[in-house]
């Protein structure tokens, strides 16, 4: 790792962002330009030049889970909700602490996440 290395990556990145800021205008751009030759949220091409940008439409459908929930029970539907056991590691940490539980009883249930970040600045 030399300072050389570190220069190029710090300005990579900061050419990362701006690239990343005029791509997402011109992709805006080219939605509303879509939107009045072919319609809003319809599929499309349109060739200009030697290229040519297609819009492709996925849908989804998601429900609010607790009002679905809600309306499900006045339905008398409860064969359509999913009950789900979950560990409250907040109160299991607490009684842990306080000594309720043996936390070596809970080892082998444990797991670990890490992460790595780099972050290059300018030094000052």
């Amino acid at each position: 790792m030399s300072e050389a290395d570190l220069e190029r990556y710090y300005i990579l990145s900061k050419q990362k962002k701006e690239i990343e800021q005029e791509m997402k205008q011109l992709k805006k751009d080219f939605n509303l330009y879509l939107d009045d030759s072919i319609g809003k949220n319809q599929k499309g091409e349109i060739a200009c030049g030697n290229y040519k940008v297609q819009r492709q439409i996925r849908a989804a459908i998601g429900y609010n889970q607790e009002l679905t929930v809600q309306k499900l029970e006045e339905l008398n539907l409860n064969d359509f909700i999913i009950v789900e056991k979950l560990p409250d590691t907040d109160k299991l940490e607490a009684a842990i602490k306080i000594g309720l539980v043996e936390e070596s009883a809970f080892t082998e249930c444990k797991t670990n996440k890490t992460t790595t970040a780099i972050v290059v600045k300018e030094a000052t």
